[in-house]
Order: structure tokens, then C-alpha cells, then sequence
């Protein structure tokens, strides 16, 4: 499955409920669960993102679902990364010239 990295910044409604938000990454997590995504790790982080996430999914358009469904709840914003494996990076780089 693809790897994917999401960067997230804590809205104001989300600032507001700060308190609240290890219980919302456990949600997030059976949210990705239900969806067919797993989450590897949740890091909160300082910096310009408040926490990151490595997740596995099967898809583009399963990461796009839930990361917008996330963002309805009002609470982050997020900035999705497709990451590379160096196998899979060495696939790609025997498509250069």
C-alpha cells in the first residue's frame, strides 16, 4: 500500500479544544481504520504544523475521503505528502534517461 504523510495545523476551533486532542487522534485512528487505512504513527510536533501522521493506504481517493471527511469535523486543516520507499524510488529512477 502507498505511503502517505499528512502535516496539520489545529484550527481555531480546534486550538479551542486542544485539550481534547489525543482523544480525536484515537478517533482519527478508527476513522482510517473503517476506511481501510492504517495509521502508522501520530506525532505532535512543534513548529509550523501542530502533529504529522504516517498512514498506509490502499489509494489516492481513500487518503482525498478521509482526509475531507477529517476536515468537515472543523478541527485541523491538513496538507497530504505521497511518500516513496527507496525500492520504490529506484523504480522510478529507472525511468530516467
Amino acid at each position: 500500500m502507498p505511503t502517505y504523510i499528512g502535516l496539520v495545523k489545529l484550527t481555531d476551533q480546534g486550538i479551542r479544544n486542544v485539550k481534547e486532542t489525543t482523544k480525536r487522534a484515537k478517533s482519527f485512528r478508527e476513522m482510517s481504520e473503517k476506511a481501510g487505512v492504517k495509521v502508522r504513527e501520530i506525532l505532535w510536533t512543534m513548529g509550523r504544523y501542530d502533529f504529522v501522521w504516517v498512514i498506509d493506504a490502499p489509494d489516492d481517493e481513500t487518503v482525498s475521503r478521509l482526509t475531507l471527511g477529517l476536515g468537515m469535523l472543523g478541527n485541523v486543516t491538513t496538507e497530504t505528502l505521497k511518500a516513496f520507499s527507496a525500492q520504490e524510488m529506484d523504480q522510478i529512477l529507472k525511468g530516467l534517461p
